[in-house]
């Protein structure tokens, strides 16, 4: 990657990702691909372009894209003064809130590098991600959802001998005579904008974490140069504009939620970004209707709760013409309910820290936005759908989803043993997505290669069976598992949550509604769990992992 000055990053992190061939790197250049731009310069110009248009709405507070330039200079000042540069890795662990944002851009404009750390991470995750990366600094919050974030800090800062200071956004605490804690709020001082090159376009702009629901998050270094490309295709294809207001439901340090097309493409076109407090649907609706919401991103956990609001809400949703569902697989009958009950358009997605964005169109016809999870935001996205053996299948026909692309990764964060299990020789990344691609180019997909279940010979897609039996009308919630079975191999387990009022579902009633949809037998579950809830991932996913464990 390029040198701009002895300040830009530090070849210690910045050589920790594969870079691009030189020939590919040349080309999404001279295609205008990547434009040759850092964010801190980003901001900068919309700052200049948007000035005093609402950019941020937190609560009562409000921010103009003067303002927040203006504010992000400040505390980089601050940061500076406490010896974060160019190349830093520091953790930003903050709710949804003005203060992430800022903090952000201020890392932004030290060519330090934000590494995404979800507000449900804990210390088995921040530990990791703190020594994986070598952080000098923690930014987090003091309480968040009944959890004391402070006492987390400090323990990793113990364990971490590169993390020399903890910044709190709120109070101190019981850690105010610790040197190495510092309150967000003290750290803004006034000074110029005098901070130069600190990165250069082709530099790690941030790390974020893989989506996998088992084991450790990777690691994913994305450059400023694909970062931004990703999210001027991704708002492309949702037609966002000056007049955009996106609502930011979903953890902010999500990828799906930032950039997705999510807070910086609209920022890209000079849009407000609201952010909500929390995840529930009455609160989001009086958010959509205080502040003329226009687009928001939900995931399919969430889907029901909005069916179920939406049928009493008060709440005027007029303003709102998008509603992107995604991070999972929505099942189509949830789906045609979000069609037919909400006066949206349903924006299907598919998409991955590591790169490839897909949605629905917009002028879609129903069948395919409630069936397809999108076509690639990219011309430039080549996709590869493969058998075991890596052929490509025809059309139609399940396989692996494989891409290489201006956005898509090269290879992860300082870990060439699983970068050689996911990339290929030619460049091409391995997704563990099971898909069928249509001859219009949509993906549905079918599953995940590790979710597939091996019953006596026959290979059960989970995914398919979830969707199925979404249907039911005694599910709230469901999600299938395979476990080891001495005469089949492995056997089929389901865990349901049951609607309000329902007290008991058998493998009988199951079979019973898997044959009335039309499934084969054999892909009926053959053992049923009930559960109060479904575990969910930092990142919003249901918790296989989790599940699992019950299996024993």
């Amino acid at each position: 990657m390029a040198i701009v000055d002895e300040t830009v990053q530090t070849a210690t992190i910045r050589n920790l990702i594969p870079d691009w061939p030189t020939e590919f790197a040349d080309r999404y250049r001279e295609l205008g691909l990547w434009e040759g731009k850092t964010f801190s310069t980003r901001l900068d110009e919309w700052a200049h372009l948007y000035a005093a248009r609402t950019a941020v709405v937190d609560g009562d507070r409000r921010l103009t894209y003067r303002e927040l330039a203006a504010r992000t200079v400040e505390l980089a000042h601050g940061l500076r003064g406490l010896g974060i540069g160019a190349g830093d890795a520091v953790l930003l662990q903050l709710p949804n809130s003005a203060e992430f944002i800022v903090s952000w851009f201020a890392l932004q404009r030290l060519g330090a590098v934000p590494v995404h750390t979800q507000p449900g991470h804990r210390h088995l995750e921040v530990s990791y991600l703190a020594g994986a990366t070598r952080a000098a600094a923690y930014i987090t919050t003091d309480e968040f959802a009944r959890f004391d974030h402070r006492l987390l800090a400090a323990q990793v800062a113990d364990e971490v001998p590169s993390m020399t200071s903890v910044i709190i956004a709120g109070d101190l605490g019981d850690h105010a005579a610790d040197d190495r804690f510092h309150v967000l709020g003290d750290l803004y001082v006034s000074g110029d904008n005098d901070f130069g090159a600190t990165a250069a376009p082709s530099d790690i702009a941030l790390l974020l974490l893989s989506g996998g629901t088992t084991g450790m998050p990777k690691l994913i270094g994305r450059t400023h140069d694909d970062y931004a490309y990703n999210s001027r295709v991704a708002g492309d294809r949702s037609r966002l504009d000056a007049d955009s207001v996106y609502l930011a439901i979903l953890p902010i340090a999500f990828n799906y939620t930032w950039n997705c097309p999510g807070v910086l493409s609209t920022f890209r076109v000079g849009g407000k970004v609201v952010l909500a407090p929390n995840q529930d649907p009455a609160t989001c609706f009086e958010l959509i209707e205080a502040e003329g919401v226009t687009m928001t991103a939900i995931n399919p956990q969430l889907a029901p709760m909005w069916l179920d609001e939406r049928e009493f809400t008060d709440s005027d949703l007029g303003s709102l013409k998008i509603i992107e569902i995604g991070s999972a697989r929505l099942a189509d009958y949830e789906a045609r309910r979000i069609i037919d009950e909400f006066d949206a358009t349903l924006q299907q997605i598919l998409g991955m820290s590591e790169g490839l964005f897909c949605a629905t169109h917009l002028d879609d016809d129903p069948e395919l936005l409630a069936t397809t999870q999108g076509v690639p935001v990219s011309e430039y996205d080549e996709i590869r759908v493969v058998d075991a053996d890596g052929n490509v299948v025809p059309d139609g026909e399940v396989g692996e989803l494989t891409v290489r692309g201006p956005y898509t990764l090269r290879g992860y964060f300082d870990a060439p043993e699983q970068t050689a299990k996911a990339v290929t020789e030619d460049g091409f990344y391995c997704t563990g997505d099971l898909v069928r691609r249509l001859e219009s180019g949509h993906l549905i997909v079918s599953g995940r290669i590790k979710d597939q279940i091996n019953r006596g010979g026959e290979k059960i897609a989970a995914t398919e069976v979830e969707g199925a039996l979404t249907e039911h009308p005694d599910i709230r919630s469901i999600a299938i598992l395979g476990e080891p079975d001495d005469t089949l191999g492995e056997r089929s387990v389901a865990f349901v949550v049951l609607e309000d009022g329902v007290d008991e579902l058998t493998r009988r009633d199951l079979a019973t509604f898997t044959e009335s949809v039309g499934l084969s037998a054999y892909k009926a579950p053959d053992v049923v769990r009930v559960v109060g809830e479904m575990p969910l991932t930092p990142l919003g996913k249901m918790d296989k992992n989790a599940l699992r464990k019950l299996l024993g």
